[in-house]
Parts: structure tokens; C-alpha cells; sequence
């Protein structure tokens, strides 16, 4: 198949199923990346306060848990969330969307509770203890002082965090919700047209990951001019 007639393909599939790709497929993406980044930072950020509680039997089973979730296969999870999470918790009456977005978001929390800890941990321990020598209590140094400091490190991590979850939505095509793999199975199917559909699929992705990166950039550049 010579070049023209790749790109001819292209522009045929673009004309005709651009509302697959961008209206349906990207939409999703986004949406399930946002979901999936939000509620992940949340659950994580209490997975690493738990990680480093004094009490051993909170600290363990958490460090249990993320060390599991981080040591398997993010698709092994996600068969899990599509499969039994709906016949263990049938009342809640999740949708295949709702599945999916629950397996990423353990998934998320668990690599977003060592980016909460390892950037509380890079404080320097003796702005803990200059708080607490002026009366305040562990919990107002933590919010006061610590958290502040620690954010810094934090965000720019997460936003890396997002790059990488708007890949891994990929995986969920395995289930059709409706991404961006799976509109490039919809089109496939209906066109017959394999590479093509690749090429547009991977240039959509491209553009959200990079455009992603850069706007990170800017902002880790400005946090070191801060500094």
C-alpha cells in the first residue's frame, strides 16, 4: 500500500467518523483520565497518610495493599473490576464505565500514595520540629507547614501521573466503554482499514500526552523560579 493511498485513507476516515474519534473517543478519555486523577489523588493521599501512621496495624495492611496493586498487572485489575466487582457488590448496580473507572482509580491511588509520601518525606524534618517548638499540635504542622513544603514535589509528579493515565485508558478498549481504542475497533470494524485507524488513534494520542507534558513543563519551571 503506497503512501498516498495511506493518506487518502486517512483523510476519508477523518471526514467521515471524526465524531468516533474526537467527540466520542477523546471525550471519554478525558473524562475517565479526570475521574480516574481526581479521585486517585484523594484515596492516595489517604493511603500515604495511613503508610505512615505510628499504628502498625493500619500502617501494615495499607503497605500490603499498595505494594499488591503496584506488583500486578493494571489489566489483571481491570478484568477484576469488570468481572467481580459487580457480583461482590451487585446493589450498587455499576455499570461497565463505573468498573472500570474504580479498577483505575485503586490503581492510580496506589502509585499516588508513594508520590504523597516521598514528597512529605523530602521535607526536612526539622520544619516539623521548628512547628512544633512554636506550639503547634502534629496535625496543624502537618497542614501548616509540611503539606505546603510538600506540594511542590507532589504536583508536578501527579501531573506525570495523568500522562500516564491517559495511556493506560487504553486497556479499557479491552472492554468497549467507548475510548479512544475503542473507537479505532468501531472503525476498524466498519472500514476494514487497520493502519489508518492506528495512525489517527496514535496521533490523537500523541497530541494529548505531549500537549499534557508541555502545560507540566511550564508549571514545574515556574514552581523552581518560586523557589
Amino acid at each position: 500500500m503506497s503512501l498516498v493511498t495511506i493518506t487518502e485513507n486517512i483523510i476519508k476516515l477523518l471526514r467521515d467518523y471524526w465524531q468516533v474519534f474526537l467527540l466520542r473517543g477523546v471525550s471519554i478519555t478525558l473524562l475517565l483520565s479526570v475521574i480516574t486523577v481526581f479521585f486517585g489523588a484523594i484515596l492516595g493521599s489517604l493511603l500515604a497518610f495511613a503508610r505512615m501512621s505510628r499504628f502498625k496495624m493500619l500502617r501494615w495492611p495499607v503497605a500490603f495493599f499498595v505494594e499488591l496493586i503496584r506488583g500486578t498487572p493494571i489489566l489483571l485489575q481491570l478484568y477484576i473490576g469488570y468481572f467481580v466487582a459487580p457480583q461482590v457488590f451487585p446493589f450498587l448496580g455499576m455499570s461497565d464505565f463505573a468498573s472500570i473507572a474504580v479498577a483505575l482509580i485503586i490503581n492510580s491511588a496506589c502509585y499516588v500514595s508513594e508520590i504523597v509520601r516521598s514528597g512529605i518525606q523530602a521535607v526536612d524534618k526539622t520544619q516539623n520540629e521548628a512547628a512544633r517548638s512554636l506550639g503547634l499540635n502534629p496535625a496543624q504542622a502537618m497542614v501548616l507547614v509540611v503539606l505546603p513544603q510538600a506540594v511542590k514535589n507532589i504536583l508536578p509528579a501527579l501531573g506525570n501521573e495523568f500522562v500516564m493515565i491517559i495511556k493506560e485508558t487504553s486497556l479499557a478498549s479491552t472492554f468497549f466503554i467507548g475510548d479512544l481504542m475503542t473507537s479505532y475497533l468501531t472503525v476498524k470494524g466498519k472500514t476494514f482499514l487497520s493502519l489508518e485507524s492506528l495512525i489517527i488513534v496514535g496521533a490523537i494520542y500523541f497530541v494529548l500526552t505531549f500537549s499534557l507534558s508541555k502545560i507540566i513543563g511550564v508549571y514545574e519551571r515556574r514552581l523552581k523560579v518560586s523557589d
